[in-house]
């Protein structure tokens, strides 16, 4: 089962995504993708390592997320990708101006080859006013195009409102 779980800033949706992972009753592999880059963001980092179990299995990877997810791969398992638009967000920022495409496209390709179960997690963000600056605009039409792909790709999809998941596809 492979289910894309959306919502805002603060919606809740990793919070359910850490539920349906512990409620597997399955080992848990959390890729984990936002750095440190100031102080606020370290914090984020830190109030979600606290909320999660400890032994859970961690393993940081900001942009290479399908060589991570197939090095995580098993069929008894289950891996959380926390989270897609921090992952976009570390590409666009690469040099390597090719790498955003080729790693979008390793993604999607890996999907179907993978045994673990799998829950994607990833910031709605196209639901706002349109970005003033060339940067952002490239963020959200780069996050609503890879919604759209996994969306279709994925047999589960969830949309997280106030905490409250609401089932779009599945």
């Amino acid at each position: 089962m492979q289910q894309l779980i959306l919502g805002g800033v603060r919606s809740g949706k990793s919070r359910h995504a850490q539920q349906l992972a512990q409620e597997s009753d399955k080992p848990v592999t959390l890729i984990a993708t936002a750095t440190a880059g100031d102080e606020e963001m370290l914090e984020r980092i830190r109030r979600h390592q606290q909320e999660r179990p400890a032994h859970w299995q961690v393993i940081e990877e900001p942009l290479a997320l399908s060589a991570a997810l197939q090095q995580s791969d098993d069929p008894g398992a289950i891996v959380l990708v926390d989270c897609l638009t921090l992952w976009l967000t570390n590409l666009l920022l690469e040099e390597d101006s090719h790498r955003l495409e080729q790693e979008q496209d390793n993604l999607l390709a890996c999907l179907p080859l993978l045994q673990a179960d799998l829950l994607l997690v990833s910031n709605e963000v196209g639901q706002g006013i349109i970005p003033a600056d060339p940067l952002s605009r490239r963020f959200a039409d780069e996050t609503g195009r890879l919604h759209q792909r996994l969306a279709r790709a994925c047999d589960r999809v969830t949309m997280i409102t106030a905490g409250l998941p609401q089932t779009l596809k599945g």
